[in-house]
């Protein structure tokens, strides 16, 4: 276990680096200038020379690229990510401030996706061929062709607006924007009004994923269910359900898992559209806007901390790996 800690800490480290090396130099293969887009307020009116000049000074990017690569490098080490060009504010500020609600948004996401594709995808494996196997397809297939930013407009549109003016019944009835009180019991669970504004957004993110998890299940479970194992644990006649959880399940779920983690990672990061739809403060829509104002302190900073909550929700998964299925050991370098 610990040899397996420290490649999987070193790898994480290795993929950190490598994410911002490409990431830094992308932004200077461009051909815009920070400075002059500061100096200018983002408009395109000329700015004054000297004040471009000031400006290269104080952020120091009038330093050799070198010399830019490995400063910023070293600053990341001590923990400093920088400062915004545009509002001066330190970068670490402003994840504090964007990475909670991403947290939270993708821990709610990830439990839809987990509880509503694994039941559904279990259900087609024990149903197979049978309606509720046809219906969790069709469900699936459906879901993942609409665009997210669509089946968000429409959910915001119908629960937010529509029923409002329609007076809806109250548990039908949802916030159309924002987060409301903004409440929260051990950082992630709703209190007062908030959990309202969580529903929407939450079930668009998972929405997706939830139905790739429900085919992944039944296809993972079907492959299980034709092993040697549970043939062998029906004919000494286990009931179903045991040989389901026992024989079935647990190794079923290492694909799962897998899913599940990467998809964590996704929704800290990826989720700018169901961000915009519900005027989230997310860290994806900050990256966006960033991004846009060529702000490369600010997605340089914040994208790395994405790197990091997905590096970490891949270690989680592969601990969960000897859990789930006892052949796997950790320790071991196969």
């Amino acid at each position: 276990m610990g040899s397996f800690l420290l490649r999987r800490t070193f790898s994480l480290i290795f993929v950190l680096w490598g994410g911002a090396t490409i990431l830094f130099l992308l932004f200077f293969l461009l051909p815009s200038n920070p400075a002059e887009l500061v100096a200018s307020g983002g408009g395109n009116r000329n700015p004054d020379p000297q004040v471009v000049a000031n400006l290269e000074k104080k952020y120091g990017i009038d330093k050799p690229r070198f010399q830019q690569y490995t400063t910023y490098l070293g600053n990341v080490v001590t923990g400093d990510l920088g400062t915004s060009f545009r509002t001066s504010e330190p970068v670490i500020d402003i994840a504090k401030r964007r990475l909670p609600p991403s947290l939270r948004l993708a821990f709610w996401a990830v439990l839809i996706e987990a509880s509503v594709g694994i039941g559904s995808g279990m259900l087609s494996a024990r149903k197979r061929n049978s309606v509720g196997d046809y219906v969790t397809t069709i469900t699936a297939v459906v879901l993942s062709a609409v665009p997210v930013f669509v089946l968000a407009f429409l959910i915001r549109q119908l629960t937010g607006v529509y029923a409002f003016q329609n007076d809806w019944p109250a548990w039908a009835t949802f916030p159309p924007l924002g987060y409301g009180d903004n409440t929260w019991v051990l950082g992630v669970i709703p209190t007062g009004d908030t959990w309202k504004h969580l529903v929407q957004p939450a079930f668009v993110l998972a929405s997706v994923s939830t139905a790739i998890l429900a085919r992944i299940t039944r296809t993972s479970m079907l492959e299980t269910m034709r092993m040697d194992h549970v043939r062998t644990a029906r004919a000494k006649g286990l009931a179903e359900k045991q040989v389901m959880r026992r024989h079935v399940l647990r190794n079923a779920m290492i694909p799962v898992i897998t899913v599940l983690g990467i998809d964590f990672g996704t929704m800290v990061g990826a989720a700018v559209l169901t961000e915009t739809v519900f005027n989230l403060p997310g860290l994806g829509s900050q990256i966006v806007l960033s991004a846009k104002d060529y702000d490369l302190p600010v997605v340089l900073g914040l994208s790395l901390i994405v790197m990091l909550v997905y590096g970490l929700a891949s270690l989680a998964v592969d601990l969960s790996y000897a859990y789930f299925n006892p052949r796997v050991r950790l320790g071991d370098d196969t």
